[in-house]
């Protein structure tokens, strides 16, 4: 086992994979990084299924029985997709089965629906019976209209990553949605023990476009500046998170079995050449939240990555101070913010549309 990233994992901080093709279920390796790097989830969308399934010909045969039963699409896409996580599900059970909140494998509603309540709740319902595994999580974006669908989810224990979170704010509506739908489904009693949670708090997506508005300022104040809002951004999260999990709501939830719903650091690859490759996960370390990281971040870790204790715990001050300056400086956060959400969902919804083609092009490669 890769000793880098084990002291990671002896930190706290679960190692998830943000990636998933019939190539890593089949072939042995997805089994083999639990066992060398320390992998205890995965987390997957359509852009890392349109990969897998245009290098992967171990779909062709499914691709040829579904094109040939009449199939739409969209149903093949549901019926590739659900049977790799499925699949992915059983390799992680026993990681499941001997941990609280790991062993997990998400998969995504279809981003169309991002702003669709309605749609999303029903496709959520969808992959989680076509799923069908208790170690399973699907992922909901945090729209306002993606909001209600979280805790509607969560009151019918369907367990959900939260994904596409950008700001602090929005964090407390999405925290605020999961107790909300705990509170229904322990209404109703559901066994809150049986109901995970994940929240994505996306990272170096602040960090690119804050980047972008301190070079157009061009001043030395803003240059000093570059590469800290992402952290400090992330840091104010957990602080909130934190706050949560000391309020007088969640120790009631907890007292009748409800689980914590971790911070979750996403997109963590680092998008500058400027930054160390694995900045995002060396700062980000403290215990009980999780790490989903694109392979190549992961074996940069593995290969030079260095564990250096807490490094999010009790900094929401010097967190706030860099906000202050950057506000100081001339950047508007809230704007920052609406136009990363803009960005995300239309990212979100654009690797709907290659997934999409993509599986067409399979599509008609297998007909006669």
């Amino acid at each position: 086992m890769n000793a880098r990233l084990k002291a990671l994992a002896d930190a706290g901080v679960s190692i998830w994979l943000d990636d998933l093709s019939r190539e890593r279920i089949e072939s042995g390796n997805l089994a083999a990084l639990i066992e060398e790097k320390s992998v205890v989830g995965v987390t997957t969308n359509p852009t890392i299924f349109a990969g897998a399934i245009a290098n992967g010909e171990r779909y062709d045969g499914q691709v040829r029985q579904l094109v040939a039963d009449g199939a739409s699409v969209d149903r093949v896409i549901f019926e590739l997709t659900t049977e790799d996580v499925r699949n992915a599900c059983d390799i992680f059970k026993r990681v499941a089965d001997g941990s609280a909140s790991d062993g997990r494998v998400s998969i995504e509603v279809e981003p169309t629906l991002a702003n669709d309540t309605g749609g999303t709740i029903a496709s959520a319902q969808a992959l989680w019976a076509a799923v069908d595994r208790g170690n399973a999580l699907v992922k909901i974006p945090a729209t306002k209209e993606g909001l209600p669908a979280i805790t509607a989810a969560i009151a019918q224990g369907i367990s959900v990553n939260v994904t596409l979170i950008f700001g602090t704010t929005r964090y407390q509506e999405v925290m605020d949605a999961y107790q909300s739908g705990l509170e229904q489904a322990r209404d109703a009693g559901l066994d809150l023990s049986e109901i995970q949670s994940v929240a994505s708090f996306f990272v170096s997506r602040i960090d690119t476009e804050i980047d972008r508005r301190l070079d157009e300022i061009g001043t030395d104040e803003a240059a000093a500046l570059k590469g800290k809002a992402a952290l400090a951004n992330a840091r104010l999260a957990y602080a909130a998170y934190e706050e949560v999990l000391a309020s007088d709501r969640w120790k009631q939830l907890a007292e009748a079995g409800a689980v914590k719903q971790r911070p979750l650091w996403a997109s963590t690859g680092v998008k500058s050449e400027a930054y160390p490759d694995t900045l995002y996960v060396t700062e980000l370390v403290v215990a009980d939240t999780v790490n989903t990281m694109p392979e190549k971040t992961m074996d940069a870790f593995a290969d030079h990555g260095e564990v250096t204790g807490d490094t999010v715990t009790g900094q929401a001050a010097q967190a706030q101070e860099v906000f202050d300056r950057l506000a100081a400086v001339g950047v508007d956060f809230e704007d920052v913010l609406v136009t990363v959400e803009h960005e995300g969902v239309d990212k979100f919804k654009a690797s709907w549309t290659e997934l999409t083609e993509t599986v067409e092009k399979q599509m008609a490669a297998a007909r006669p």
